[in-house]
């Protein structure tokens, strides 16, 4: 029971993480200045929803306000020994991002995607389960 209760805790803990991440407005400073945008996801999961969109329309924005710098996608996942597809769930995890981006009035061929495989984060697995957002040269 007490692991139900814990679990429940740990239900929110996405969305207060997703809240985070967003920023009300970017940074002064140009392009150089322009935070990460982190998506994450549930386990076995590429649903996006709630606060995760507002953070992939708010890297939108940003990158609408340069339009030739590149928008790259990288996906990630929590290490799994008992699942072999880690890197086809990134790649699905980070095209999935890029289609909302698109959405969001991205042009495609600004778009790099890529699957990055897993990701281990001993402390907060949610970490590893996640879509990082870069707006400009690597």
């Amino acid at each position: 029971m007490r692991r139900r209760a814990a679990l429940a805790g740990f239900a929110a803990l996405p969305t207060a993480l997703l809240a985070a991440c967003a920023a009300d407005s970017p940074p002064e400073g140009g392009l150089a200045a322009q935070p990460v945008h982190v998506v994450f996801f549930e386990d076995d999961s590429v649903a996006v929803r709630g606060a995760a969109l507002a953070v992939i329309q708010d890297a939108a924005a940003i990158a609408q306000r340069y339009p030739a710098a590149p928008v790259r996608v990288l996906g990630f996942v929590a290490p799994d020994p008992v699942h072999a597809p880690l890197g086809a769930l990134s790649r699905a995890r980070a095209e999935h991002v890029a289609a909302e981006l698109e959405r969001f009035g991205i042009p495609r061929p600004r778009i790099q995607v890529a699957g990055r495989g897993a990701a281990a984060f001993a402390d907060i697995p949610l970490e590893s389960r996640r879509v990082e957002i870069h707006i400009g040269p690597a």
